[in-house]
């Protein structure tokens, strides 16, 4: 994982809207999950549901579970707002 501190981003609040379950079960499910801050045509994005806990263990996320969206880049891919 890139160095943290070397990173432009921004985080934003969301909600798990709905978990999908695949319709062949050899496929993974998926959470759809609304971020507040986007617009309207753009708001939700499905996401494997398949997460790593502090511990390695693989978790998934519940219907309406409050997470966070964190968009970052490298600050060599970005540059200054004028």
């Amino acid at each position: 994982m890139a160095d943290r501190s070397k990173q432009a981003n921004r985080t934003m609040p969301a909600v798990v809207e709905k978990i999908i379950k695949p319709s062949n079960p050899l496929l993974p499910e998926k959470a759809q999950i609304a971020v507040a801050e986007a617009d309207d045509l753009y708001r939700e994005i499905r996401i494997e549901n398949t997460l790593t806990d502090q511990n390695g263990n693989e978790v998934r996320l519940k219907e309406g579970a409050e997470v966070e969206v964190i968009i970052a880049a490298d600050e060599s891919h970005t540059e200054v707002k004028t």
